[in-house]
């Protein structure tokens, strides 16, 4: 006889464990099923090992959908406070890493486990190596997997995006969707590094690890914070906040000097540094290697020249470029390195109340699957508590 519960829950990452503790806190019989070996290994992996769980300053405008105002239900009935108030319940150290963005202090471990011992209080049922699953309705829903089949009155499907496919992401949550009639946003890589080819990629190689503090618009726009070069191309906070909104054949713009005004500094070095090389100026604002670069790349010419010398014209063009440097990525690194997936199950399916499918009774439908992504910092995860705790609250 296959096992029998009140709410399946396809995927033990952090909305799948969310929906579980908190359906089961309301008495409903519910089982957790993981394709993978273990369950919440994004969780693991994240923040560096210490889980960036959400951020203070969570607000609607930090995520992108098709339908921007559909996450504000789920957002605003489970905040980012009552996930702290959790943290804190636990015990577990934590610290404002900067902007509002949330860390453990120890390791993400602590955030996982807290889950797992809500998951067992609540009496919820958590299965890994669950292979093979497929789907199937009548008046309920029966899930046949290499661990046998089980039958369910609801079905949450909670098995994330396509992004580090080698963390075991797959398009599986999708191919559900579509089988029961869901529409699905066409889905691409978001927060993930850009990547150039030819002589810009010639560059980036060349600066390969040096990092600064740049705004970065893309797409109209635009974030500060640091940018990294890579032997590929371009990463570093600000660029992955830029990839979500840019699309393929547009250019991204950079402002080397987000915190000065380019023309006012290099006329205030004529006036009182002006014996000295333009290189040696930029050189105490800018990482020296990337100035050798920028001046070989666009003023060749003023290579050794003192400030003094050069016209006020050419000054006015190089803070320009400083100010305004035009690229065009080739691509992005993709999936592979992608932190969140941008687009999945169409909100305009789902009741932002539940989560629950409107033409498809019983079934829910939580976190990264969703076409809702967050910036960089904290807002994903909080998406995923939310968005589950709203379908919990339901099944």
């Amino acid at each position: 006889m296959p096992a029998r519960f009140d709410v399946i829950i396809l995927g033990g990452g952090a909305a799948g464990l969310m929906c579980a503790i908190a359906a089961g806190q309301r008495g409903r019989r519910v089982v957790v099923l993981e394709s993978a070996n273990k369950i919440g290994k994004k969780i693991l992996m994240s923040g560096g090992g210490r889980c960036n769980f959400t951020n203070l300053h969570c607000r609607p405008s930090n995520y992108l959908s098709a339908n921007p105002h559909f996450c504000i239900s789920a957002l605003s009935r489970y905040t980012q406070w009552d996930f702290v108030a959790l943290v804190e319940k636990h015990g577990i150290a934590y610290h404002d890493k900067g902007a509002g963005q949330l860390f453990c202090d120890d390791s993400s471990k602590e955030i996982l486990a807290m889950l797992e011992t809500e998951c067992e209080d609540a009496g919820v049922e958590i299965l890994t190596h669950c292979e093979d699953m497929a789907v199937e309705h009548d008046t309920s829903y029966i899930v046949s997997s290499s661990k046998g089949p089980f039958v369910g009155d609801s079905l949450v499907i909670a098995t994330g995006g396509l992004s580090i496919p080698k963390m075991g992401a797959s398009d599986f949550g999708y191919r559900l969707a579509k089988q029961f009639g869901l529409n699905v946003v066409d889905t691409r890589a978001g927060l993930v590094p850009f990547t150039f080819t030819g002589a810009m990629h010639e560059l980036t190689d060349r600066l390969s690890g040096v990092s600064l503090p740049a705004t970065i618009t893309a797409s109209g726009n635009t974030f500060t914070d640091d940018i990294l070069f890579t032997h590929r191309g371009l990463s570093g906070p600000a660029s992955l906040q830029a990839s979500s909104y840019w699309s393929p054949g547009e250019d991204i713009t950079l402002n080397l000097l987000p915190s000065a005004n380019a023309e006012d500094l290099l006329s205030d070095a004529k006036i009182k540094q002006p014996k000295a090389l333009l290189r040696t100026v930029l050189s105490e604002h800018l990482p020296r290697a990337l100035v050798l670069e920028l001046q070989e790349l666009f003023w060749p010419d003023a290579t050794d020249q003192r400030v003094a010398d050069i016209p006020d014209s050419e000054l006015r063009k190089i803070g320009s470029i400083l100010q305004a440097w035009t690229l065009k990525p080739a691509s992005t690194e993709g999936y592979r390195t992608a932190e969140v997936t941008l687009g999945g199950i169409d909100t305009n399916e789902l009741s932002s109340q539940t989560m629950a499918c409107k033409r498809q009774p019983g079934l829910y439908c939580i976190g990264e699957v969703v076409d809702v992504a967050g910036h960089l910092g904290g807002f994903n995860f909080q998406w995923a508590w939310a968005s589950a705790q709203a379908a919990g609250q339901a099944v």
